[in-house]
């Protein structure tokens, strides 16, 4: 258990406590843009990273080291799970491939629910050595995280990333039987996934839902809503909030406030207030620069990160951006980014 004392300010803001300035971290904040990363990657590929504790570790650790941010997000991909499922996934240069994608009720049925520990458990050593790394940072959180099920179908079902996503809307549309099969056994896998790392001592996790905006208000209360709500009503979240991220979310989030996480993470397109009116004030807010901002000069940059920390405030809100960091972003844009959200503990507290 965390005492009083040394609770991190992410965990502080996912309890909605007051703050002289909000916490910051960034999604996908290890990786390509960092030539400290690039250097491991030289050495190992993707996956062999993602399996390698120190390693993992190293990674998980440099933006911490380079840029003193308020949390580390474990260095793992999202993918890990349909694996220990019995799929096979290979990381090449074009993203994440499933040479053998599924296509009927027989594939889904030889899928097994993996033991967590078991088939992953080299994340759970990840979070466990990642503690004793943050011990002397006792501000600092451990952020643990998933895939959401839909997203991981559409990865299973397509084969790999898609424009039109026709192989698992035709699936919706044809065989929705077997799709909530798939989904069913998937949101048991990241439940138990998800409570591992829990175990393990993962502070706060966050569930990631890529393309659950490619779906309509119905479909998704039938194919996405049911199956958060699943996962986040079984995780152990005495102490540790749980995080919901869904891109293109402008339509759907009073249906992410449905799932009942803690935290909602919101995307550039819709505004932190827009938020607030939409969801209401029993939820913390994450969010929402948009990556591409971080191209911009620091004349440029600048009163973007000051607006949106205004916005957000001092209670109840976690900087970070709409969506994952872009492998070409300047590192510089980041250390300014950090620096002036905690600049901002020098200005009134917001009201």
């Amino acid at each position: 258990m965390t005492s009083p004392n040394t609770t991190p300010r992410l965990i502080k803001a996912c309890r909605k406590e007051v703050l002289d300035r909000p916490p910051v971290w960034l999604m996908r904040q290890a990786g390509r843009y960092m030539p400290e990363y690039r250097a491991v990657r030289e050495k190992l590929s993707f996956l062999e990273l993602c399996k390698t504790p120190d390693a993992a570790v190293e990674v998980t650790m440099q933006p911490i080291n380079a840029f003193d941010m308020d949390a580390a997000i474990i260095f793992s991909d999202i993918l890990i799970p349909p694996e220990a499922m019995g799929m096979e996934v290979v990381f090449g240069d074009g993203g994440p491939q499933f040479p053998n994608p599924l296509r009927s009720a027989a594939d889904v049925d030889r899928l097994i629910v993996p033991d967590p520990v078991e088939k992953t458990g080299f994340v759970m050593e990840i979070i466990r050595r990642m503690r004793q790394e943050l011990a002397s940072h006792p501000d600092k959180a451990l952020v643990g995280f998933a895939g959401s099920p839909w997203t991981l179908a559409t990865y299973m079902i397509e084969g790999g990333g898609s424009k039109h996503f026709a192989k698992i809307k035709g699936m919706m549309y044809e065989s929705p039987d077997v799709l909530h099969r798939l989904l069913g056994k998937l949101a048991e896998t990241v439940t138990l996934y998800l409570n591992a790392q829990i175990e393990a001592g993962a502070q706060a996790v966050q569930l990631f839902d890529t393309w659950g905006g490619i779906l309509n208000e119905a479909d998704y209360r039938r194919f996405i809503l049911p199956y958060h709500q699943q996962i986040i009503r079984n995780l152990k979240r005495d102490e540790t909030p749980v995080i919901l991220y869904v891109n293109n979310s402008r339509g759907i989030l009073p249906l992410m406030a449905e799932a009942d996480p803690d935290v909602i993470s919101i995307d550039p397109l819709t505004s932190i207030s827009q938020a607030r009116q939409i969801v209401g004030s029993r939820f913390a807010l994450q969010g929402n620069l948009d990556p591409i901002a971080l191209f911009s000069s620091p004349d440029v940059l600048k009163p973007l990160v000051q607006s949106l920390i205004a916005e957000g405030g001092n209670q109840g809100y976690i900087f970070n951006l709409g969506h994952g960091i872009l492998p070409p972003t300047p590192v510089e844009n980041v250390r300014l980014l950090v620096d002036l959200v905690k600049e901002s503990a020098l200005t009134p507290a917001h009201p």
